[in-house]
């Protein structure tokens, strides 16, 4: 990936193709998105991709964001522009296509099914997000164990997860992790 427009169009292709995957958010597509970017054509580090996930996270809005962050830090402007519109132009469209024809096929028993089972699908890919996530965030023992037990509250208690949040972060201020 020498040429630089030749990389911003491969860049713009994969995300489109990704963008048929990510109708409801960013975090499905994660893995692919890292695999890509960081694995394939070492365009990030792990560390600039989840520092740019941590800011789009923070930021108020659509996860969205976070796509528009990575062509920005890769491409600049036109990047910024170009990952946008490609990961949000078709996830439209089939979202609008999508919304029509559910509300036509609603009562079908073929349309109940297949709605039901995009459910484990999308389950599946959030649980390989989450995953891929914690990997490249812990480094260390304890940084695991408190994923680890945030991952735990979280499914078992109703606390809020800023709360969470603020610990793991004072833990890692005060060295624990």
């Amino acid at each position: 990936m020498d040429n630089p427009s030749s990389s911003l169009l491969d860049f713009t292709g994969h995300l489109l193709l990704l963008s048929l995957l990510a109708i409801g958010g960013v975090n499905p597509i994660l893995p692919e998105l890292h695999r890509f970017l960081v694995n394939e054509h070492s365009l990030l580090s792990n560390e600039q991709f989840l520092a740019l996930f941590a800011l789009a996270q923070a930021a108020p809005g659509p996860n969205v964001i976070f796509v528009t962050l990575i062509g920005w830090q890769i491409y600049g402007f036109i990047g910024a522009l170009f990952s946008t519109v490609a990961i949000c132009g078709p996830a439209a469209v089939i979202a609008y296509a999508a919304t029509g024809l559910s509300e036509r096929w609603q009562n079908q028993r073929w349309f109940i099914i297949l709605r039901r089972s995009l459910v484990p699908v999308t389950t599946g890919l959030m649980i390989a997000s989450a995953t891929l996530l914690s990997i490249a965030a812990n480094s260390t023992p304890a940084s695991y164990v408190v994923t680890a037990v945030v991952a735990t509250l979280m499914l078992v208690t109703r606390i809020n997860p800023l709360w969470f949040l603020a610990t793991a972060g004072l833990a890692g201020v005060v060295g624990f992790v």
